[in-house]
């Protein structure tokens, strides 16, 4: 072992933040990183900030057409889509897992993209799933996966998929809990102040994703992925290092009112400043 990997085991609090955040992922899946970090009140105030989040290898899905793209710099804001397809009563995990493959499925047959679109989906159940290869990772090394999912901004924006049609009807509770949960995990992640990052499909692209009802509810979830922050941050507050900072939101073009509802088609996804699908 060496001397920097064994100084990093002894002295957890010698971590800097990042690995902190990587650790705690990579606990959250599976690995329990905090018995050799001797699990202090820190780790646990940091795990339990972490949602539960189903692997791709839980959900089976297959293997990207090509590499992933992994950008060093994190994303500066969270983009909120709804998947444009029907409001199911199921709310399984095994119905959460076949709509992340059929998802993927359209993706890399039908758009012929490399592997799914989006970095996170949410199933109305409330199921967190990872979306493109990576993500996950990505996430907790502070990085961030090159997606397909809002034209033009792919590169500075990670994308959560809602399933369901939402403009004329609400999400589910479960999907706005877990909604929450995974933009207030990925505001802390990559240090963003969740009035600025969480912005919709149409704040970008010419569409009307996610709806108009869950667009509504936008000022209202940022208000709720803010209270949910500052109380991880109360908890946390030794591993803050810096005030939570945004670039100012760009001015947008107006949504048209009409939109096609067809399968996993809910706006532009790919444009002419995005290099890679």
């Amino acid at each position: 072992m060496s001397v920097e990997r064994r100084s990093e085991i002894e002295h957890p609090r010698a971590m800097d933040r990042r690995a902190m955040l990587r650790g705690a992922v990579l606990a959250a899946g599976g690995v329990l990183l905090g018995g050799a970090l001797g699990v202090s009140s820190g780790d646990r105030a940091l795990a339990s900030a972490i949602p539960k989040v189903y692997t791709r290898a839980d959900w089976k899905a297959r293997a990207p057409k090509s590499p992933i793209q992994v950008l060093a710099k994190g994303p500066t804001h969270i983009v909120i889509h709804h998947t444009a397809t029907g409001n199911v009563s199921d709310r399984s995990t095994g119905h959460a897992a076949a709509l992340s493959r059929s998802i993927q499925r359209y993706h890399m047959d039908s758009n012929g993209w490399s592997d799914t679109g989006q970095q996170f989906t949410i199933s109305r159940g409330g199921h967190i799933m990872e979306g493109r290869d990576r993500s996950l990772q990505a996430t907790g090394e502070g990085g961030h996966v090159l997606g397909a999912h809002t034209a033009d901004h792919n590169a500075h924006a990670i994308g959560i998929e809602n399933e369901g049609t939402y403009s004329s009807e609400d999400p589910p509770q479960e999907l706005m809990s877990s909604l929450v949960q995974t933009c207030a995990w990925l505001c802390l992640v990559y240090r963003l102040d969740p009035q600025k990052a969480i912005v919709g499909h149409r704040d970008y692209n010419a569409t009307n994703c996610p709806g108009d009802k869950l667009y509504s509810m936008l000022p209202k979830l940022r208000d709720n992925v803010g209270g949910r922050l500052r109380d991880q941050l109360s908890h946390l507050s030794h591993f803050a290092g810096r005030e939570l900072t945004i670039e100012e939101l760009p001015s947008y073009p107006e949504v048209p009112r009409g939109e096609r509802v067809a399968t996993f088609y809910h706006g532009p996804a790919v444009g002419d400043l995005d290099t890679s699908v």
